[in-house]
């Protein structure tokens, strides 16, 4: 398969780069950075690898509908509307969009669900931790948002009504329904997740680590190759690993 990687002067797009031309059936058919044209690239192309900024989706998304060329979107961040896009742009393309390309973090989102609806919010009280390099930009990771969503969808809770992110002062006693939330940034932490669910006298801890960008790259890549021949429609890594 043909790949185009945007970002290629980035962390994620000099891996994904790595990744795709040591895969035998993945060659990297042009790359793409800041304020170069990317319609021309798309000519033949298989698909695009997306680590860019999330302000980049929009001009990502005419282009690759224009030309009819699938997408893998790894950036996170992205509002309400800009999703919105993305999904309007699944019904003409295929997309995989995934805060977390890594087959491990992807077994933690499962984990999770299953977790939460054995340990529920009435008896456990439920923190996210997840700590990144100093260079990140955006806070919470999406990877911590997809385990808030996941932990909202089995809990039946509101990410804007009870999740809390980070305490300070006199918080008052916790609620029972709250899901505390807590970004830590420093070093050249690649990335860590954990799920506790906290009871009295006994705690369960779910954690991820990441020691290399390269398992992203690696699994960013697996999910452009199982978009060949795939219809129009908005997936994800559940999807591509066959977790649904």
């Amino acid at each position: 398969m043909n790949i185009v990687i945007t970002g290629r002067s980035g962390r994620m797009g000099l891996s994904v780069a790595e990744a795709v031309e040591a895969h035998p059936d993945a060659t990297i058919h042009g790359t793409h950075d800041t304020g170069e044209e990317l319609t021309p690239l798309l000519e033949g192309a298989g698909a695009v690898i997306d680590f860019t900024i999330h302000s980049f989706t929009s001009q990502l998304l005419e282009d690759a509908t224009a030309t009819n060329t699938a997408l893998v979107i790894g950036t996170t961040g992205h509002d309400e509307s800009e999703r919105a896009a993305i999904s309007k742009a699944s019904e003409k393309i295929p997309i995989v969009l995934a805060p977390n390309f890594s087959i491990g973090v992807n077994t933690l989102f499962w984990l999770t669900r299953h977790a939460a609806q054995v340990l529920d919010n009435e008896r456990f009280d439920i923190e996210v931790t997840e700590m990144h390099h100093r260079h990140k930009i955006d806070a919470p990771s999406g990877t911590a948002r997809r385990l808030l969503e996941i932990l909202n969808e089995e809990t039946g809770t509101s990410y804007q009504d009870d999740v809390v992110h980070g305490r300070v002062g006199i918080t008052g006693e916790r609620p029972t329904q709250q899901i505390g939330m807590h970004s830590l940034r420093g070093g050249d932490v690649v990335g860590d997740h954990t799920v506790m669910f906290a009871a009295d006298g006994e705690r369960v801890e779910l954690t991820h680590k990441a020691s290399s960008r390269m398992t992203f790259a690696s699994g960013a890549l697996r999910a452009a190759l199982w978009l060949r021949d795939r219809e129009p429609g908005l997936y994800d890594m559940q999807d591509v690993l066959g977790l649904r």
